[in-house]
């Protein structure tokens, strides 16, 4: 092989080295826009479900900090381009140190999503339940109240009737002791025979 044909394989090689740089350069910013597309999409969820972001907290300050280290590395990618020969060793490693950091940070925002998710529809069933349980309560509460105004009503009949029936026991022994001592007349015996027939 000649000089000038090495050279030019060398070249070749440089040239397809600097493409695939580039390619995985832009499959990081890739990466990175969609992690921050989805902090973006999560954004209006976090306002909704603030108590549960606050519990979320320490998970959302990782994130956080795996985006803030993505950003750096992107702008280190350019000038890693302009110097391929000398950097070629170091970058694959750091390009895939930073594929699994973004898909790391893909995969955990997919968790907090589907957890924001459940936490939703376990609160929609926690408040279902609960507006079951007062809806009974409600039920049980009306029908006390009906029971306890007919027992009042019994109660406060109960002495009304005992009276009524103690005052026409007394009005009908006064009424037959008034009756007995005079003695009956001819129409009035007549009278309560004819009844008794």
């Amino acid at each position: 092989m000649t000089e000038d044909t090495f050279r030019i394989v060398v070249a070749a090689a440089v040239a397809l080295a600097c493409i695939a740089c580039l390619v995985q350069a832009v499959a990081m910013f890739a990466f990175y826009r969609t992690a921050r597309k989805m902090q973006e999409k999560a954004g209006p969820l976090v306002d909704r479900a603030e108590p549960v972001i606050e519990k979320l907290g320490p998970m959302m300050d990782r994130i956080g900090l795996a985006a803030e280290k993505v950003a750096p590395l992107a702008d280190r990618m350019e000038s890693v381009l302009a110097i391929t020969n000398r950097i070629m060793e170091d970058a694959r490693p750091r390009i895939s140190e930073l594929s699994a950091e973004a898909v790391e940070i893909a995969r955990s925002g997919r968790q907090q999503v589907e957890r924001i998710g459940e936490l939703l529809h376990d609160a929609g069933d926690r408040a279902r339940t609960r507006l079951e349980q007062i809806d009974q309560a409600v039920d049980d509460t009306v029908e006390q109240v009906e029971q306890l105004g007919d027992n009042v009503k019994r109660a406060v009949l109960r002495p009304v009737r005992e009276v009524n029936g103690l005052a026409a026991g007394i009005s009908a022994a006064v009424s037959t002791l008034v009756h007995h001592s005079r003695k009956p007349s001819v129409d009035q015996a007549t009278q309560d025979e004819e009844m008794f027939i």
